[in-house]
Formats: structure tokens, C-alpha cells, sequence
């Protein structure tokens, strides 16, 4: 692995604790400007739904599941929320889990000097096409007495929606969207609530006050951030599509 580093020059794992994004001195390190980077599986499709992630020849994750991201996933020392790569166009190569000379897509995305991103594949349900959803994270330092989430809809069952993060079993029907009317293949800005434990509940856009609660599609009923954390918080469909709806925290610092 090393000596296809060493020729490809494409990019890098660097070694971090998995609680934060401050990268601690790795083996891999790249020599030129970096961006960092992070790939979500999210084919919805379980015969090609578990796959490895090529990039740039090299391993960048192996039998990714349903939800998974990497590098994660990655055995220690390796294991962080993002990789550094090196700054240009990339491409990754997504394999069969099960037979690596099936391909199942190719992925291509730019990385940008100092930029985080987070590089999703979708689609897939019923042999439909499995594409790319590349996204730009916001990572600064965060106050150890706030936080930071977003929501990311990636659920064409959904469609539009809003999105309620409240204390739990707060009354949706007095509450304001956290995020209101989120398009499929969007993300939200970034909101900053204390460091808490919070519900996060779901409902097609619009929808009216008094009936919020009985339209309640996805809930997570506690999610705890503490202070300085930065949260993702991914809505999408089953692992085959369609209803029920599911939902993923990455973990951004």
C-alpha cells in the first residue's frame, strides 16, 4: 500500500481520534496541499449495496454496508471522520463487496486545499443507476459550550420536509421548524443548540400544526452532542428504498 502511495501520489489516511477532526501525525501523510475527505455508502440495493471504495487505486474502505462511511471503518491507526487527499480531481472506484470485478460505479470529485467533504453514494433501488451526492462540510473550531448539526435529505421517498430537533417529547404542534422545507438531495444550513440530548422528528412539508405529530415520518428520539461536537444527520430510506424512513449521524468533529 505504501508503494502505490508512494507512485500515485493521490492521497493519504491520516490517524485521528474518532471523537475529532485534529489529525494526529500518520504514516500516510500526503506532502502537497490536502483537502479531507469521507465517503457514506447509501445504495439502496443489498446485491450491490456492499461494496469497496477505490480511490485512486488504493483501498479507502472495504465491505461498506448500508449507512457505513469511511475511513471510519478503517482498522486503527487509520480510523478518523475524514482523510486527508491530496488537492485535484479524484476518482473512486465503488466494487462489489462479493466479486470486486463487478463495478459498481465511479465516482469523480474535486478536493479543494483546506476544503472537509463528504462524498455519498445513492440510488441503486431496483437496479436503477447508483450515482454520486458530493457535499462541502463546515468544520471551524466550536466553543465548548455549542454545537453544530445539519440535516442532509437524501430520501426520495420523503421528498420536502421539515425537520424538528426540540427537546424530547416537546409538543410539535407549538414548535418552529428547526429546518424547514428540505428538498430531496439537500442540505441544511447549520444550526448551533446548547450540548444537550435532543429529539429529532420529521414531517412532510408543510404540514400543519395540529396534525404534525400523526405525520411524524422518521423520529429519533435522542441524539446527545456534546459541547464542540458537529453532527450530520443524514435522512434516507430503507437499505432496499422506499418507507420506513432511517437516519445516520456522521460525525463531523
Amino acid at each position: 500500500m505504501m508503494r502505490n502511495l508512494k507512485t500515485l501520489g493521490a492521497f493519504a489516511l491520516v490517524a485521528a481520534a474518532a471523537c475529532g477532526t485534529k489529525e494526529a501525525p500518520g504514516p500516510l501523510e500526503p506532502t502537497g496541499t490536502t483537502g479531507r475527505v469521507r465517503f457514506v455508502n447509501m445504495i439502496t440495493d443489498t446485491t450491490r449495496g456492499r461494496v469497496n471504495a477505490i480511490l485512486e487505486g488504493v483501498p479507502f474502505g472495504v465491505n461498506l454496508t448500508y449507512g457505513q462511511s469511511t475511513p471510519a471503518t478503517l482498522p486503527s491507526p487509520s480510523t478518523a471522520n475524514y482523510s486527508a487527499i491530496l488537492t485535484g480531481n479524484r476518482t473512486m472506484l465503488l466494487k462489489r463487496t462479493a466479486d470486486t470485478t463487478n463495478l459498481v460505479a465511479t465516482v469523480s470529485f474535486a478536493v479543494a486545499s483546506g476544503q472537509d467533504q463528504t462524498v455519498f453514494a445513492i440510488g441503486g433501488t431496483s437496479g436503477s443507476a447508483v450515482t454520486s451526492f458530493v457535499l462541502e462540510d463546515a468544520n471551524p473550531d466550536i466553543a465548548s459550550s455549542a454545537t453544530r448539526v445539519r440535516v442532509v435529505n437524501l430520501s426520495p421517498t420523503a421528498g420536502a420536509v421539515d425537520i424538528f430537533i426540540t427537546a424530547p417529547n416537546a409538543d410539535l404542534s407549538a414548535a418552529t421548524p428547526t429546518f424547514a422545507n428540505l428538498a430531496y438531495k439537500s442540505a441544511s444550513t447549520y444550526a448551533t443548540p446548547a450540548p444537550g440530548t435532543y429529539q429529532v422528528r420529521v414531517v412532510p412539508a408543510g404540514t400543519a400544526p395540529a396534525l404534525r405529530t400523526a405525520a411524524v415520518s422518521l423520529n429519533v428520539p435522542s441524539l446527545a452532542i456534546g459541547g464542540g461536537a458537529g453532527r450530520t444527520i443524514v435522512i434516507g430510506d430503507r437499505n432496499i428504498g422506499g418507507a420506513p424512513l432511517t437516519a445516520f449521524v456522521l460525525t463531523d468533529r
